[in-house]
């Protein structure tokens, strides 16, 4: 009879184990099984340099997205960053899309400023208005070979 108890006892423990790596799958993985909590939306920049898939897409500094993918649209020759936005997260037609650099490391993520006025954007809607930063390293550069033009109306005495 102890035979059998032992054997149920490491069953139990298997199983246990089994749904608690089950359920850190699921919850490390961003898998969702009771429907997707999120709607894709795109926008297209000049440049997508530095930005990769999995940086996040923040809206008033909180964290609402992801970029899923980067592309290239031929047609218009512009970088095309895809991103799955929360359902929560509400952005109008006169939303506006900004590449951003994070702290010292220069790690990028996408600003959205959402709007207000307008039309509520559908899923797969594109940001009309992007815009992307001056690039550091071609000021830098432009600066130490003597590029950079300097303002005639100040003194540097």
């Amino acid at each position: 009879m102890k035979k059998y108890s032992m054997e149920t006892a490491v069953g139990i423990f298997i199983v246990i184990g089994l749904i608690c790596v089950g359920y850190m799958t699921v919850k490390l993985g961003n898998v969702s099984l009771f429907g997707d909590t999120t709607y894709p939306l795109s926008a297209r920049f000049t440049s997508v340099s530095g930005l990769r898939v999995g940086s996040s897409v923040e809206v008033y500094g909180i964290q609402v997205g992801t970029v899923t993918s980067l592309g290239i649209d031929h047609d218009k020759q512009m970088g095309v960053v895809g991103m799955k936005i929360n359902k929560n997260t509400i952005i109008y037609d006169d939303a506006s899309a900004t590449i951003k650099t994070a702290g010292l490391i220069g790690d990028k993520y996408v600003k959205v400023d959402p709007g207000g006025s307008g039309e509520v954007l559908k899923a797969g809607s594109f940001i009309a208005q992007t815009s992307v930063p001056a690039d550091i390293e071609d000021l830098i550069g432009r600066y130490a070979f003597g590029d950079v033009k300097k303002d005639p109306g100040k003194d540097t005495k």
